[in-house]
């Protein structure tokens, strides 16, 4: 049987270490001294961050072939797959929210799939997700299905059957964001100017309840939280 399969071993954010190292190596009068603080501060949590990376990706993909759903030793054949798993593994190494991580590591699971997406969405929500706040990613699965978040979380939905608002759904769900209106409109504008939520520009505009409980991501938008979702059980 194979055995776990890693993410190469050199990263962009080695590469960008290195030129770093250089060129703080290259100031005159204490240049060596900035470069072991750089040193200090930058490679421990870098080789951490790595190589727990490698352990996430190589146990998970493991527990993919053990399913019979992909086959590893192909994987290396496949040069959609292993420039979706560089992109994924350099936002990685950047990246330490739990969250983040868990969806890429998704990603690269859903991208090792013999069904899987096209290879630009592929890159473009890697870029997504490295680029968003964890508020992007929470937001946008509210708005996936908010029925669904509301039970599958345990929180109580916001009690008017008469009208609502998406800015009412936003805060009845995370109520750590009611006074901070304009970090969360952002993040919905960003959404919405991706096109992956149609939420963006009408917030706190008044409308029923069938309104506010239907989806309000994109088609696009569903996709993007498809891939970097867990997969579907057996």
């Amino acid at each position: 049987m194979a055995g776990k399969m890693n993410p190469p071993k050199e990263s962009s954010g080695d590469l960008a270490h290195a030129a770093t190292r250089g060129a703080l190596g290259a100031i005159p009068f204490g240049g060596t001294a900035a470069v072991e603080i750089f040193n200090r501060i930058v490679a421990p949590p870098l080789e951490r961050r790595r190589d727990e990376w490698r352990r996430r990706v190589g146990e998970r993909l493991d527990a993919l072939e053990q399913s019979g759903k992909v086959d590893v030793d192909s994987l290396h054949e496949n040069d959609v797959f292993v420039t979706t798993l560089m992109h994924a593994s350099h936002a990685a190494v950047r990246n330490h929210r739990e969250e983040k991580l868990k969806a890429l590591g998704n990603a690269v699971l859903n991208a090792a799939l013999p069904e899987a997406i096209d290879e630009h969405l592929q890159q473009m929500f890697i870029h997504y997700v490295d680029e968003f706040t964890v508020w992007h990613i929470r937001i946008l699965h509210l708005f996936n299905d908010p029925v669904a978040w509301f039970q599958i979380h345990e929180v109580q939905p916001p009690t008017s059957v008469v009208t609502g608002s998406l800015s009412k759904l936003v805060t009845s769900a995370y109520p750590e964001l009611s006074n901070q209106h304009d970090f969360y409109e952002l993040v919905c504008k960003d959404l919405s100017d991706r096109k992956l939520s149609g939420g963006g520009s009408n917030l706190h505009i008044q409308i029923g309840p069938d309104g506010m409980w239907r989806s309000h991501t994109t088609e696009i938008g569903k996709q993007f939280i498809k891939f970097i979702s867990d997969l579907p059980a057996d």
